[in-house]
């Protein structure tokens, strides 16, 4: 059977920004896709390049922010060299996006049905005089109670879980084909987070998006997706499905974070910390592989540019030294 085209490809892309202190080389050659009705995770450490890869791939870097290599195809439009009037109008229609902090994303002046019904006034042309009526349906599609009432609210009137619905709402407003969620259970309660996840997944799947998940929190990632992307301080270190990657890790990098991940089932005495620390991405010097100075598997070839081995038909790890297959303990996983 033919693999579904991908709803996103993700190619070579490079970003970096320039800062008083130098320029900050925040993503090298970072390369994936995603198929419509897949859910893929992007995780690593905090300053992996996780969010950047998505603000550039939506087209929402800071001013500082500069892409200097690559594409990122959505259908036959590199979402990298689009004109602004074009990803204004892809934005939100067949690309949306959950940030990680609802109330800051949210106008903070602004009903949140006005807000809801913005989105389909401008991307489905819902009649401006219906639109509110749509909105509160949105509303009541993410779970929130009394949706005609909170409709009116402001984003301060709500908790930060009802924010967060209200974020998703708006961002399925528009049906899009693809759909980004940056960290979408920040600062929520663990009962909130796993409403929050399954409301994601079951409108995902409902709608059929392709779904990007990123998220610094592997046991997370291998509950909700079915495909996971490792990033290391701006590359991709290793690409493979959610149930081979967390049993079998061929990057070092992966198979520490996998001992670092808490697992209710194992004692704390296991739990392992991440050695070392992610670079500098200012030096004018880093090594082919950022990895390469806390790797405890680091030989001399390290040194050369970074492979990017296909270990078998799904799994690829970008190492000289890749791990032999052996099980590891991983998080409970069942990939969505």
């Amino acid at each position: 059977m033919t693999a579904a085209a991908p709803a996103l490809s993700v190619e070579g892309l490079s970003v970096e920004f320039r800062t008083r202190s130098g320029i900050v080389r925040a993503l090298d050659n970072v390369s994936f896709s995603v198929r419509k009705g897949e859910t893929i995770a992007l995780v690593g450490e905090s300053g992996s390049g996780k969010s950047v890869t998505a603000y550039a791939t939506m087209g929402i870097l800071d001013p500082a922010g500069k892409v200097t290599a690559g594409r990122a195809m959505l259908g036959g439009l590199d979402l990298l060299s689009a004109k602004p009037s074009q990803l204004a109008e892809v934005r939100g229609r067949e690309i949306a996006m959950i940030f990680q902090n609802p109330r800051t994303a949210l106008n903070p002046i602004r009903p949140v049905g006005r807000q809801i019904a913005d989105v389909l006034i401008r991307h489905r042309n819902v009649p401006r005089a219906a639109a509110p009526a749509q909105a509160i349906e949105m509303l009541r599609a993410v779970g929130i109670t009394d949706p005609a009432r909170r409709a009116r609210a402001y984003p301060f009137e709500m908790s930060g879980g009802m924010c967060q619905r209200v974020m998703i709402a708006i961002a399925l407003a528009a049906k899009p084909s693809l759909l980004i969620a940056d960290e979408p259970t920040t600062g929520l309660d663990v009962t909130t987070q796993a409403v929050i996840m399954d409301l994601v997944s079951d409108l995902a799947r409902d709608m059929g998006m392709a779904t990007i998940f990123i998220t610094h929190d592997l046991a997370l990632a291998g509950q909700r997706s079915s495909r996971i992307v490792v990033m290391h301080a701006g590359h991709v270190v290793e690409n493979a499905a959610t149930k081979d990657l967390l049993a079998h890790p061929r990057h070092p990098y992966t198979a520490e974070l996998i001992a670092a991940t808490p697992d209710a089932a194992a004692s704390l005495d296991k739990l392992a910390s991440v050695s070392g620390s992610l670079p500098d991405l200012r030096r004018t010097d880093l090594p082919p592989c950022r990895y390469s100075e806390r790797c405890p598997r680091k030989i001399a070839a390290c040194a050369q540019p970074l492979p990017h081995t296909t270990l078998d038909a799904d799994h690829a790890a970008a190492c000289w030294h890749p791990l032999p297959i052996r099980r590891v303990v991983a998080p409970t996983e069942s990939a969505a």
